[in-house]
């Protein structure tokens, strides 16, 4: 019996590194690049400092056809950063795993109202991820479903 409880415990002790890896590749699984709902940009997603951000990688239209330029956040609200490129812009901030199924903690920008929201992340299914932006609580908000870009 003490010995069958001895080797129990020793599978145990084996497997809970592995738990954890396995739990990290999860963590791991949103990185890549996403198309967005409106299908006019792709997002990368990233790790930084053991959090996820994304950036925009690629616009559909990337020339602003009011000024024959490439787009600029134009609609943010500072006036220093207006004049800064669309393209490579990081809209995701600050994510964390919650080592169950969703991001949270994190900010999305939506360079197209200039505004920023509270936003956790969830797949929907393997290759769709629900973002949800909000402000104060999640009950006050918008979600919208990106697609991973193979």
């Amino acid at each position: 019996m003490k010995i069958r409880i001895i080797v129990i415990l020793l599978g145990l002790l084996i497997a809970m590194p592995s738990m954890n890896l396995s739990a990290q590749n999860k963590a791991d699984d949103v990185l890549g690049v996403w198309l967005n709902q409106d299908k006019d940009a792709h997002v990368e997603m990233f790790k930084r400092d053991g959090k996820i951000y994304g950036k925009i990688v690629w616009i559909k239209e990337p020339i602003d056809p009011d000024t024959g330029k490439p787009k600029t956040d134009k609609h943010n609200p500072d006036d220093k950063l207006k004049s800064r490129p669309t393209l490579g812009l990081e809209i995701l901030k600050g994510f964390t795993f919650d080592g169950k199924k969703e991001w949270s903690g994190g900010e999305i920008y939506d360079p197209k109202s200039g505004k920023t929201y509270s936003s956790y992340m969830v797949f929907e299914s393997k290759d769709v991820l629900k973002i949800r932006g909000y402000v104060g609580i999640s009950l006050l908000g918008r979600t919208t479903s990106w697609t991973r870009v193979k």
